[in-house]
Parts: structure tokens; C-alpha cells; sequence
């Protein structure tokens, strides 16, 4: 797994920008999650669990980082 930069920008396998604003915690389960801040549009904040940040995607049968 991929090391998680704090402030870091990584790229969708879309082509759109995110920057990495912290890591997170469930209130209710304790998961660790990563909030990240589109760097496009309305410039919204998300959040997804931290082992899912760097999961792999089959887009026409290859294999890309989101």
C-alpha cells in the first residue's frame, strides 16, 4: 500500500485533482477514513475509508489507481 501524503494531491483515474486534507476518524466505529477536497468545480469535501483510498479499478480490463 501506498503511502498517505497529508496536503498531498493525487489524481482520479478520471483525470481530476484531489488534495488530501486529513485523516478521519467514524465516530460510531472508529474506521479510519481519508478526507479529501476536489480541486475542481464546487470544490467539495469527501471522505472514504483509508484502505479503499488506494484501491485498484477495472477500467477496460486494466487495472488503475483511483
Amino acid at each position: 500500500m501506498q503511502e498517505l501524503k497529508i496536503k498531498g494531491v493525487y489524481k482520479h483515474y478520471k483525470g481530476d485533482l484531489y488534495l488530501v486534507e486529513d485523516i478521519i476518524f467514524n465516530s460510531e466505529t472508529g474506521e479510519k477514513m481519508v478526507a479529501y477536497r476536489a480541486l475542481y468545480g464546487d470544490n467539495k469535501l469527501w471522505c472514504r475509508p483509508y484502505n479503499m483510498f488506494f484501491d485498484e479499478v477495472n477500467k477496460n480490463r486494466t487495472k488503475v489507481q483511483i
